[in-house]
């Protein structure tokens, strides 16, 4: 299974694109961050998203979209272009053909550290740990969508 997580925004939407092996085994595919210029209009943006993360989708191939849902924001401004990023990563993997599935801040960190109020470096450390990598991805938009990614692989192991 190769699955493709989501980290939703704007100016930077991560994403990270793992493989399930045989024995669950994670593996790192591909993983990143889609920028978009602030000086452009919402629709341009959005349109450069839907677009790279398109030509992201085809090249990597995954067969699962994990996205992280939105939650409270205080930033009203802020959470509405999050929504727009997100709503446009999800067509970008219906489009595809992509199963999706989305899980809450709170369902990713008690995935990957058991702990739902864990810190930003314990769920990095976890993502590292997990893909067996040296180093932590960077940027941490990339990390997020990668712990959203594997927060799929578990919850879509076999009980």
């Amino acid at each position: 299974m190769r699955i493709i997580g989501i980290d939703p925004g704007t100016g930077l939407l991560g994403f990270g694109v793992i493989e399930v092996g045989k024995g669950g085994k994670l593996s790192l595919v591909d993983g990143g961050v889609i920028r978009t210029p602030q000086k452009e209009d919402d629709a341009q943006r959005l349109a450069i998203i839907f677009d790279e993360l398109s030509d992201i989708i085809a090249s990597s191939k995954p067969n699962h979209m994990a996205v992280e849902k939105l939650y409270f924001a205080q930033n009203v401004t802020t959470a509405m272009a999050v929504a727009q990023a997100r709503g446009v990563a999800i067509v970008a993997g219906k489009q595809a053909g992509l199963e999706i599935s989305e899980y809450t801040p709170l369902q990713i960190k008690q995935a990957l550290t058991g702990y739902g109020r864990a810190d930003k470096k314990q769920m990095q450390e976890m993502v590292r740990v997990l893909l067996g990598l040296k180093v932590v991805p960077k940027p941490d938009d990339c990390a997020d969508a990668l712990a959203c990614a594997i927060t799929h692989a578990f919850s879509s192991r076999p009980a």
